[in-house]
Formats: C-alpha cells, structure tokens, sequence
C-alpha cells in the first residue's frame, strides 16, 4: 500500500496502454516514456506491463505503509527516502512508514514510480492506464490526489543495490545536436502536398515545443508551413508520433493521448524507437526532424531490444547470486 502525501495536477497511473480500440474511439494512453517504464519493470521483476506512476509535475511525495521495493526512471531528479538521497534508475527497498521525495528533474520531464508487483488499480479495457479525456482507468479516470491510497500487487520478494544505465547514455540516434532533441520521422502521407521550401524548413531547422502541449500531443512553434493548394481531407485513423499540419502552418506531434482520427494533412511520423525521448522533452524544447526511411526506422527498434535484453540478463543473473548467497546483495550496473 502507498498513500500520496503530496502530488500536483498532471500526476496519474499509467501503464504500456490499450491498444485495439480506436476503432470505438478509444485512444491507447499509456506512459509518454515506454522505455523508462519496461526498464522499471525489469529491475523489479515485474511483468512488462505493470502499472506505475507517471510524474509530469513536481515535488512528489508518497508514504510506503507495506515493505516494497521501487524504482523511479525516466528522470534524473533528487530523490530521498526518509531524507537520505538515492539514486533515479536503481532498486531500493523502503520499509514501512518511510517516505519517498521526487524532486525537480535536473534531466528528463516525466518520471516514472515503479513499484514491486506494480500498481493495483482495476484493468479496464485491458489496462490500468488513466484515460483523462474518457474518465476511466487509473483512479476513476483522473489525476492522483493527496490522500489517495494505491494498493501494490503481491511481490516475489525484496532486492535492492542494482541499477541500470540511462538509455540516453546508451542509445544512439546519430550525430547530436546540443540543446536539440533529434527524431527520426518518415515522410508522411501527404508530404508531396507541401510546398518544396516547406518539405525543406520541416526537416532543416528546430522546432520548438509549446506551452500549448499536454499528452495528446506537441505543438510546435516556428515558420509555418505551407501547402502547395488548400485541401480538405477525409478523417484518418491516428497513432502516436503522426505530424499533423493544421491550417495555421504549425506541426502538432500526436502523442500517448493522440486522438482516434483526424484530417489535418500528415507531413511525417516519428519513428516508435524515438517516442520515448519525444516523451521526455521539456516545454521548451528545441527538436529537429531527421529524415528517415522505413527500413530505417524497423532497424532503429533494434539498439532498443539489446539495451533490455542485457538488462534482463544482468538482473536475472544478481537474482540468482543474491538467492545463492541467502540474501547477500552487491551492487550492479546494466
């Protein structure tokens, strides 16, 4: 069990989404960061898609009322339990009573509270997740609250002293840009339609992530882009990373929320293999588009699979020396 003692808006349940119902208008929420979150998963011997809590906003405090094991990922933040600093993407294990601080991220937007067993919260549609425009999911549909209580599922014992290496200090999307967020996009459905100055600016100069932005998507704000003649389309079926182009000439990037369907003309999506840093950008932030083909983009999927499969690996293999030393821990690091 963990009671929220301290949260502010934005703060919900979350876990890897619904996927199969857009066709009843039904969007697949989810974590902004699923990278961050199946690293959690792995470091707690979790199941892939275990429920945890997404942090978007800043400090967070909750009180461990059970023995529980955790990890908070995504971010590097401060972070204390009964005061004492730990470290953002390790297993520790809290006692009951103890109290756990998530600070202001130094690094990352959104952080991610995982716990051992995961969240308990009812599956709805096949998931945990919170779906804040529907209602539903998470804790009746909405952002957690002080005094909530969340009921952790069973865990399969109490580790601690292990962590994993940021994927940002692994995962490699190329040449880099300081204080630039690079993603790989593939030309989209509709990106002969606009003007050949326009294809040129979307891919060659940074775009800037507005205020105006929340989990349904990003706007961005720089030159607007322009189509080659006006155009009404018919509704399409949406997923997260699509770039839209609304009539004002300013991309939108659909994201965990994005919407069922919509007609604004497609110029791009983001490749799934770089979602996950989409997510964890600030408002604020400078990103560019990096054209990128659809082979490409498979591939991209790759670095991520090894990243988490020598992850599991290292935890396994800790689990197992912890279990033959009858409980006697030492440090690692995937």
């Amino acid at each position: 069990m963990i009671t929220i003692l301290e949260t502010a808006p934005l703060n919900t349940i979350q876990d890897l989404g619904r996927p199969g119902y857009r066709n009843l208008g039904v969007g697949s929420s989810g974590v902004m960061d699923p990278l961050a979150l199946k690293v959690g998963n792995i470091l707690l011997g979790n199941e892939p898609g275990a429920a945890c809590i997404e942090l978007q906003t800043y400090p967070f405090i909750i009180r461990f009322e059970t023995p529980t094991s955790f990890a908070v990922t995504g971010i590097d933040a401060p972070l204390t339990l009964d005061g004492v600093p730990v470290l953002a993407w390790s297993v520790e294990t809290a006692a009951p009573g103890q109290v756990l601080q998530v600070g202001i991220p130094k690094k990352g937007a959104r952080g991610y509270v995982c716990v051992s067993g995961g969240i308990d919260v009812p599956v709805v549609l096949g998931s945990r997740s919170t779906q804040l425009r529907g209602s539903f999911g998470g804790i009746e549909g909405r952002f957690l609250e002080a005094g909530d209580e969340l009921v952790t599922q069973p865990a399969t014992g109490h580790l601690s002293g292990y962590g994993a290496v940021p994927p940002a200090r692994i995962l490699d999307t190329g040449p880099c840009e300081e204080k630039t967020v690079l993603l790989r996009a593939i030309p989209g459905t509709d990106y002969a339609r606009f003007t050949e100055d326009s294809r040129e600016r979307f891919w060659n100069h940074p775009w800037r992530i507005t205020p105006q932005s929340n989990r349904v998507g990003y706007r961005l704000s720089g030159a607007p882009l322009t189509l080659h003649d006006r155009v009404e389309l018919r509704s399409y079926g949406i997923i997260p990373g699509i770039v839209q182009v609304p009539p004002a000439g300013e991309p939108i990037v659909q994201l965990a929320d994005a919407n069922t369907a919509g007609g604004y003309p497609r110029i791009a999506t983001v490749i799934e293999a770089d979602l996950w840093r989409l997510g964890q950008a600030r408002i604020g932030t400078a990103i560019r588009f990096v054209e990128c083909s659809h082979e490409a983009g498979v591939e991209a999927e790759q670095p991520i699979s090894h990243y988490l499969d020598d992850l599991r690996l290292m935890v396994a293999h800790y689990r197992a020396s912890c279990q033959s030393r009858n409980g006697v821990k030492s440090g690692g690091k995937a």
